[in-house]
């Protein structure tokens, strides 16, 4: 007869692949993943070494669920943010200091997920990500131009192009060679950039919010 794990050992297994997860999260965020080798995730986790591949397969697919949770955490950050009643230029610019503050908070994770060498396993969860932030992105711009304020444009490439400025104009300040800049300053030239790029101009609206 074929064994069957009863519902407190399966509450268990998921409790330690749970806490090997966190391990490996915190790791991540301390020191990026050279930090978080197996015994480092397993000594965190309170769990022996062997019980991390008894959960994931590999290094590899252990870094891949830990970026594609991390990951998720952040897109659903950017996605509640913002959503709401406001119109679609200040969404925008919503969505885009809770992706730029999120990531200079926490700088070290940020460049783990948006530009650290990695696996291609784990490079793989990197593009499936960047394409959540695309789409993000491009219901805002579909909700703009449905509104009336921006103007007609090819939206998934426009939101591709936002995501990759965002990302290329966070690496030098979240590199850990990187020197220490002023955060609201990156923000506010970022969130000018990004509107000006789908407006064709920086309107009234974004020039009242940052010199507010």
């Amino acid at each position: 007869m074929a064994y069957r794990p009863t519902e407190r050992t399966e509450a268990r297994r998921l409790e330690a692949r749970e806490r090997i997860l966190s391990a490996a999260i915190d790791l991540v965020a301390q020191g990026g993943y050279r930090a978080a080798s197996v015994s480092a995730v397993a000594d965190g986790a309170g769990v022996a070494t062997g019980s991390v591949y008894r959960h994931f397969p590999s290094k590899a697919g252990l870094f891949a669920e830990v970026f594609r949770r991390a990951s998720q955490r952040e897109v659903n950050a950017v996605v509640a943010a913002s959503a709401g009643e406001d119109n679609a230029v200040e969404r925008l610019a919503t969505a885009i200091e809770t992706f730029a503050r999120r990531a200079l908070r926490g700088r070290r994770l940020a460049w783990a997920l948006l530009a650290e060498p990695v696996d291609p396993a784990v490079e793989a969860q990197r593009l499936r990500f960047r394409r959540a932030y695309r789409d993000a992105f491009a219901s805002l711009l579909a909700d703009g131009i449905a509104a009336g304020v921006f103007p007609e444009q090819r939206v998934e490439v426009a939101a591709a192009a936002l995501v990759g400025a965002i990302g290329e104009a966070l690496v030098g300040p979240l590199s850990p060679a990187g020197d220490d800049v002023d955060d609201d300053g990156v923000i506010d030239a970022l969130i000018a950039f990004c509107i000006s790029s789908v407006t064709h101009e920086e309107t009234e609206h974004v020039r009242h919010r940052l010199a507010a």
